[in-house]
């Protein structure tokens, strides 16, 4: 059977892929030039470590230990006043662990403390 497609619909669409190839390939050097240029820009001071984001470390890994080591201390001793080992070690060992992701969360800025609308 023969083929009755006309030829210049074929010459047609070759024409749009070589534009639409034309473009893209625009497109990629214009990129590619954008991120060059904000690379160039990144790799000042910010390619050594930075000290103040060791300290914020620092400081959430504080905030959580603290809260666990205050409360197992609260809970220690109730259980040795009060007599109820090992329930107060528990109960506040478990209270000073949400109270420390209580404290993480406030300083990291997720949240603005129980009972507060953060913005």
């Amino acid at each position: 059977m023969p083929d009755t497609r006309d030829e210049s619909g074929n010459g047609g669409r070759l024409n749009e892929e070589a534009d639409l190839s034309a473009r893209l390939k625009r497109l990629g050097e214009r990129l590619h030039h954008q991120q060059g240029a904000s690379r160039q820009a990144e790799v000042g001071p910010s390619s050594k470590s930075d000290p103040s984001a060791l300290a914020r470390g620092f400081r959430l890994s504080t905030e959580l230990v603290a809260g666990v080591v205050v409360g197992a201390l609260i809970g220690w001793a109730l259980d040795r006043w009060l007599g109820i080992s090992p329930w107060g070690m528990i109960v506040f060992l478990l209270l000073g662990f949400a109270a420390g992701v209580v404290n993480v969360m406030r300083a990291a800025g997720v949240s603005s403390g129980p009972g507060r609308k953060s913005r």
